[in-house]
């Protein structure tokens, strides 16, 4: 299709209101526009196809003889687009919500939760992709995606799920009798370390602990760091929304809290509208995250 040789949309879509409602004020209350606007797009129009297209008919306008058979043919095209998109929004809302996440948010705080999103929305089919990998929302089609950093994306919405608050941890078994209340009562003990964990090193160094003089295993994945410290293997530094299920329920020992600021897990969005399916899931996940 040449789209040069055919007139502006806007001019088009104008016409095709305004010949429908018999009325340049109805028209322009339809697209949102002024009545000036409407009367200025007919007017290009006719210019553009060097034919009279309406004419004043008591208080509104009719379409001249040429005027009626274009506006015939733009409202079917109209429809026919109109019946595309309606067809693909349908087909958009049945299919599953393609949300990406942390292997370690996933397991420890998503998965925990989710049989109350499941409960409330079982209309809403989700596919979950637990992957540490960077995705790209558009061109990957995910919905959404839950990561961890600063929020400072530029081009996306990011909302804060849960704050950036780092914990220590250890498994009992590890710790027996030995009481600590801060990171130099466990200096002499094995430490375990995500690869991305060591560019919060400072975090751990500011609180005093020099991690040069401390026995650290490095693991690829935080699932792995996080197995093993369950298994009584080390200490391990944690985000606290991903560990505090754990402490809670007396697996892990919480050694002291290393507060980081704006750092936490984001949901992030593409701009723009959202279907009902990610309306839901955005509502369900956000306050899930501040009870």
């Amino acid at each position: 299709m040449d789209w040069s040789a055919l007139p502006s949309l806007s001019a088009l879509r104008a016409f095709e209101a305004a010949a429908r409602h018999g009325s340049l004020s109805a028209a322009a209350r339809e697209l949102n526009v002024s009545h000036a606007a409407i009367a200025q797009h007919v007017r290009q129009l006719e210019k553009v196809l060097v034919e009279p297209l309406l004419h004043r008919s008591g208080r509104g306008v009719a379409t001249t003889e040429a005027g009626r058979g274009l506006a015939q043919d733009l409202s079917q095209g109209f429809a026919i687009i109109a019946k595309g998109v309606a067809t693909l929004q349908r087909r958009k809302e049945t299919q599953p919500l393609n949300v990406s996440v942390t292997p370690s948010f996933a397991a420890n705080w998503l998965m925990p939760r989710i049989g109350s999103f499941w409960q409330t929305h079982p209309d809403v089919k989700l596919n979950i992709n637990p992957s540490i990998a960077l995705v790209d929302l558009q061109r990957d089609n995910f919905d959404m995606s839950i990561r961890f950093g600063d929020g400072d994306w530029k081009g996306l919405d990011c909302q804060l799920l849960t704050h950036g608050e780092f914990w220590v941890v250890a498994a009992p078994g590890l710790l027996q009798d030995r009481a600590v209340s801060g990171l130099l009562d466990v200096a002499m003990l094995p430490w375990i370390m995500e690869t991305h964990m060591l560019e919060w090193r400072p975090v751990v160094e500011d609180a005093g602990l020099e991690l040069d003089r401390v026995d650290v295993t490095v693991l690829e994945t935080n699932e792995l760091v996080l197995s093993a410290t369950l298994a009584g293997l080390g200490v391990s530094v944690h985000p606290k929304s991903l560990v505090e299920r754990d402490v809670g329920n007396g697996t892990l020992i919480r050694i002291c809290r290393l507060p980081v600021k704006d750092l936490g897990y984001y949901l992030i969005t593409l701009p723009g509208p959202k279907s009902s399916r990610q309306k839901a899931f955005m509502k369900w996940v956000l306050s899930a995250a501040r009870s």
